[in-house]
């Protein structure tokens, strides 16, 4: 399958929405790239799709479709994940911007509010095989109440993927629970370290905070050439199961892993280390040596599960990697 070049670079620094409407009325979708400018995937899956539609090859049914080949032009010209700071960490608008991403929430967080679904198409930097996020299940809590979860997570189950992951924000504010009291413990300022929950809104927090719902797909390793076929054929299914496009609807996938994360340790040096090249969704043991701090103390792992998002370039006071659990 071939994909369209990448944008040149530099990329000026402003924002780009591609949209198509049916003369039907239907689900409007809104479908994000490069959300971390060294996460492209999507970036050439979003181009072809566009190419598709303005050619006529495709044509919208029902309801609408938005575009968004690069979401922050910054960090894509610079090819790494963050601009001035990570996008899908704080993502709200605000009266006075101090940031690059400040100026990028204040454009997407009203376009996505003109949307009912959210497809967010990422890729990760070690692991094996793609996968999808989702979010809680229905409640009325005060972090992240929800009344969309069975279409969010029948529209991730027709993605492609057969590997699914939930409790995001759940876990991230037990995380700055965690954090808060270690800074209080050892009499650190929390200068630089963020200690409020809802710095852990991201793309698809901000979407179901609107009234919408969202699904993350991370499509593989960055540099994974099938990681745009991927993303590709993720929009395709997400299309047809809405009912956007003409065409069957896609089957569920039958054979799954669904992990929940629960518990999330933060980097506390720049010098704290790994043991081992861990890669998302490798299998650990409770007890097993899983790093080692700065001043020698060992960070093993707190119960039987598997690791996710090990970041080996993550800063100080801010995520190094999560454990899940098998929901079974």
């Amino acid at each position: 399958m071939l994909f369209p070049p990448l944008p040149a670079k530099p990329l000026a620094l402003q924002f780009k929405s591609v949209s198509f409407c049916a003369l039907k009325p239907g689900p409007k979708l809104i479908v994000l790239g490069a959300v971390h400018g060294n996460e492209v995937s999507g970036t050439q899956a979003i181009l072809k799709m566009i190419g598709e539609f303005e050619t006529g090859e495709r044509v919208l049914k029902a309801g609408s479709v938005t575009f968004v080949p690069v979401t922050n032009p910054l960090a894509y010209n610079r090819g790494q994940r963050n601009g001035d700071r990570n996008l899908n960490r704080n993502l709200t608008p605000t009266a006075t911007p101090q940031d690059f991403e400040d100026h990028v929430a204040n454009w997407l967080c009203p376009l996505l509010a003109q949307h009912d679904v959210l497809l967010d198409i990422h890729s990760f930097q070690k692991g094996d095989v793609p996968f999808a996020l989702f979010g809680p299940k229905n409640n009325d809590g005060l972090l992240e109440a929800f009344a969309h979860e069975h279409p969010e997570r029948a529209l991730a189950f027709r993605l492609g993927v057969n590997r699914f992951v939930d409790g995001w924000l759940d876990t991230y504010a037990k995380g700055v629970a965690n954090r808060v009291a270690y800074l209080k413990e050892t009499g650190q300022p929390s200068d630089g370290l963020n200690t409020d929950p809802r710095y852990g809104m991201g793309t698809t927090e901000c979407m179901r905070a609107g009234g919408g719902y969202a699904v993350t797909l991370e499509c593989g390793q960055h540099d994974d050439p099938n990681g745009p076929a991927v993303a590709y054929q993720a929009i395709d299914k997400a299309l047809l199961h809405l009912g956007l496009i003409e065409g069957e609807e896609p089957e569920p996938v039958r054979q799954y892993q669904h992990l929940s994360l629960v518990e999330v340790i933060d980097k506390r040096h720049a010098e704290d280390s790994f043991v081992r090249a861990w890669s998302s969704f490798d299998r650990i043991r409770r007890g097993e040596l899983v790093g080692i701090r700065h001043n020698g103390d060992e960070v093993r792992a707190p119960r039987d599960g598997f690791i996710v998002f090990p970041n080996t370039t993550s800063q100080a006071g801010q995520e190094w990697f999560y454990v899940a659990v098998e929901n079974l």
